[in-house]
């Protein structure tokens, strides 16, 4: 998210690069866990899924082409479910990957850098295994980071990386979301990490939440909405109320990438769609009377299987239809986010769903079979800081909301990123209004 606080004192030195303006670049990139997970194992059509080093070398690629096309002058890098689930056994790959990201040459311009890791895997209170990437260019100047503690800026220089307990780190607020919120999860790694900072006269906040998941397909299918998507409202309300984000009130601006697993929002609906000439059978368990399977067969045609779903299991006979056009024909189902409409805004999709990609480094459009697709990884703000990002020079629109290696196997989940330019004084008619920033 981004979030306007005021006009920094001493604003007006803030240097910019030539040309006036500063593009940004707000990357939410969900590190699959074959990335950098230790683990390898063949799947079900007998196939070895990409190793780690490979898919790595693929992911890297394909994010550094983007950064060469859009050439930010600011940028970050949110990762979630940083090291897999396999924590402790994938660290030489997580070590592997903020080296290669700090050093290659791909990245040889931006002279300042901050890295912010959750490896305290053994802590379940705190544990959220997020990651946040910062990358500043050399032709930015006087680039400020807030200090939560001291509560005033302090300018950044130099490259640094916090790891282990980040509780303690005071350029930042990291929280994990309260076990009650999904009892279902022993061990829920669920949470967020927020950062502010100063850049072209106005201040803004950058937030990494990571949602919560569907956990069954069956219970999904149960309510529309489902039980999850109440659960994930919960979750983002908590995050925007504790930033003081009321519907009345948004003087913040805010760019928040976002992960939460969930399917489509109108499940029952989506399905009747997708099986709109289709009977279903329902399978249960024998000694629980539990539902354990729906299967969807054609009225006609023999009878043919259009849709098996169990509990992790989505297998739909015709995954066509979710890149067809980008599958936007299936957005009118996207409806979580609809609850917060007067609170967030996202800019228009035109990429197709971006979970869950099978592993199998020869299919780079195939989704897999345990969740049906959906657009699982966002870039939202406030609606100021809509404000922010669509104002341009000479009515100038240069944002573009997309994803990350279309062709190629990235992982389960495609990265999702958001370019755009940022003028210079664009922050001022909010900033002067409300001066609170102090500049170290």
């Amino acid at each position: 998210m981004l979030l306007e606080k005021g006009k920094c004192v001493r604003c007006s030195s803030l240097g910019m690069p030539k040309g006036g303006d500063a593009r940004a670049l707000a990357s939410f990139c969900l590190a699959p866990r074959n990335t950098l997970s230790a683990a390898t194992k063949t799947g079900s059509s007998g196939r070895v899924p990409c190793r780690p080093e490979n898919l790595q070398k693929n992911w890297l690629r394909e994010f550094y082409q983007v950064v060469h096309t859009h050439k930010p002058h600011f940028m970050a890098l949110h990762c979630q479910e940083f090291g897999g689930k396999n924590y402790e056994a994938s660290m030489s790959h997580v070590d592997k990957f903020v080296k290669e990201l700090l050093s290659s040459d791909a990245m040889k311009d931006y002279n300042r850098a901050r890295v912010y890791l959750d490896e305290n895997y053994k802590s379940q209170e705190h544990f959220t295994a997020l990651g946040s990437f910062y990358f500043l260019h050399e032709s930015l100047k006087n680039i400020y980071q807030f200090d939560f503690k001291a509560k005033k800026y302090k300018k950044v220089t130099g490259k640094e990386i916090y790891s282990d307990t980040l509780e303690s780190t005071p350029m930042l607020e990291k929280e994990k979301f309260p076990q009650d919120y999904f009892p279902e999860c022993k061990w829920s790694r669920k949470g967020f990490i927020r950062t502010r900072w100063c850049i072209t006269d106005c201040a803004f906040d950058l937030v990494n939440i990571h949602l919560f998941h569907d956990a069954s397909n069956l219970i999904a299918w149960e309510t529309s909405p489902s039980v999850y998507s109440g659960i994930r409202h919960k979750a983002l309300g908590y995050v925007l109320d504790s930033m003081g984000m009321k519907c009345q009130k948004m003087k913040n601006k805010c760019v928040t990438p976002i992960s939460h697993h969930c399917t489509l929002g109108k499940r029952e609906t989506l399905v009747k769609t997708l099986c709109a000439k289709a009977t279903m059978q329902t399978i249960r368990a024998a000694d629980t009377n539990e539902v354990v399977k729906l299967i969807f067969r054609e009225s006609d045609n023999d009878r043919k299987v259009m849709l098996q779903l169990e509990k992790k299991l989505f297998d739909y006979f015709n995954q066509d239809v979710f890149r067809d056009n980008n599958g936007t024909a299936l957005l009118e189902f996207d409806r979580e986010l609809s609850v917060f409409k007067d609170r967030l805004y996202e800019l228009d999709i035109s990429f197709p769903p971006s979970y869950p990609y099978s592993e199998d480094s020869s299919q780079g459009k195939q989704y897999m079979n345990t969740r049906c697709p959906a657009w699982c990884d966002r870039i939202l703000m406030s609606h100021s800081a809509k404000e922010l990002i669509l104002k341009s020079e000479n009515d100038e629109k240069i944002v573009i909301y997309d994803h990350i290696g279309p062709n190629v196997c990235m992982g389960d989940h495609k990265p999702v990123f958001l370019s755009f330019r940022i003028a210079a004084g664009a922050g001022k008619p909010i900033a002067n209004v409300h001066k609170c920033c102090v500049v170290q």
